[in-house]
């Protein structure tokens, strides 16, 4: 296609005017969580692409006026589906779950998660590495909001935190703080590499400007999740809009702005399942339009695809531990 071709504006981009974007694959099936209707919707269809005109089934209401509802996670974790979600009004947002034995009805009530310090928590996801639960989410330091660092902790079940928090990353570089008040990385995503290295591909800067991007910790070699030390941190935006953000060697967006929260599609949203090195594999966020000004209301959400980038260096100074380490990366494309 000609780069002036009106067509391009919309390239990937679905029918469905929201954000947050969470989905799976089930066999043949693309299952997505949203949220809609007073509550959580899920739908179901052959391809991401259908899942916009796919019908919503409202599979849980906030009946004890929770307060808003954010970035619902669907996960398939033995045989039962479990969708993560915020929900809370200003210092009072905290992580539930709900789960069923089916994708789109039957889920229980909601369960709050009782993670450790009892702080502000938003964009759950859960993930099982090395055969050790773990769940990473965004959070506050304290009980005032100063910025958003990605916290972990271990996990003895899908529903139950075991032990401390620990924190992964905080918006301290000055690609991710071009926009703030607060400073904030949230949205966490994992995946495990072709080595079988661990990443958390995380989004960065507000969400309400076209400054949002995704950016990438990968676990060193043989590292332990919950140190800090043992993540090394992309050296710019991995999929953003703005050229003077993106890491070296990475191209900022042609056709929508502020792309971020996203979904890695994966068999069962399994990491096990992480594809191997080779060809473009399916991933959906959510962003806005070039051309259209930049607003919460604006996002849509996309589809894409991204592919394994081998042989990249993340560098880091003035902390413990190597300055540099190389694996592998990802370059995400509309």
């Amino acid at each position: 296609m000609a780069p002036d071709d009106c067509s391009l504006s919309a390239l990937g981009r679905t029918g469905l005017r929201a954000a947050d974007p969470s989905v799976i694959r089930v066999g043949g099936t693309y299952v997505s969580a949203q949220v809609g209707g007073g509550g959580i919707q899920v739908r179901r269809a052959s391809s991401p692409d259908a899942l916009a005109a796919a019908p919503a089934r409202l599979v849980w209401r906030d009946t004890r006026n929770l307060g808003s509802v954010w970035a619902p996670e669907i996960v398939r974790d033995g045989g039962r589906y479990y969708i993560y979600f915020t929900a809370g009004n200003d210092a009072a947002h905290r992580m539930y779950a709900i789960s069923s034995a089916s994708p789109d009805t039957g889920y229980t009530g909601e369960v709050a998660l009782a993670l450790p310090g009892d702080r502000w928590a938003i964009d759950g996801v859960p993930v099982t590495f090395n055969g050790q639960r773990y769940f990473i989410w965004s959070g506050w330091e304290c009980a005032t909001n100063v910025e958003q660092n990605l916290y972990i902790v271990r996990m003895s079940g899908p529903l139950t935190p075991v032990g401390d928090r620990y924190v992964i990353s905080q918006p301290r570089e000055p690609w991710e703080r071009v926009v703030g008040n607060p400073f904030i990385n949230e949205a966490p995503e994992v995946i495990k590499d072709p080595n079988g290295q661990l990443h958390v591909v995380y989004s960065a800067n507000g969400s309400w400007s076209e400054q949002y991007c995704l950016a990438d910790l990968r676990l060193r070699a043989g590292g332990d999740p919950t140190h800090v030390w043992d993540w090394y941190k992309s050296n710019g935006c991995l999929f953003g809009s703005n050229r003077a953000t993106m890491m070296t060697g990475w191209d900022p967006t042609l056709h929508v702005n502020g792309p971020g929260h996203h979904t890695f599609v994966l068999l069962d949203g399994d990491i096990a399942t992480s594809p191997p090195a080779g060809p473009k594999f399916p991933m959906m966020y959510h962003a806005v339009p070039k051309g259209t000004p930049y607003h919460w209301d604006n996002r849509y959400w996309y589809t894409g695809t991204f592919a394994w980038w081998g042989n990249t260096t993340y560098r880091r100074a003035n902390v413990p531990g190597p300055t540099a380490d190389t694996g592998w990366s990802l370059k995400f494309f509309e």
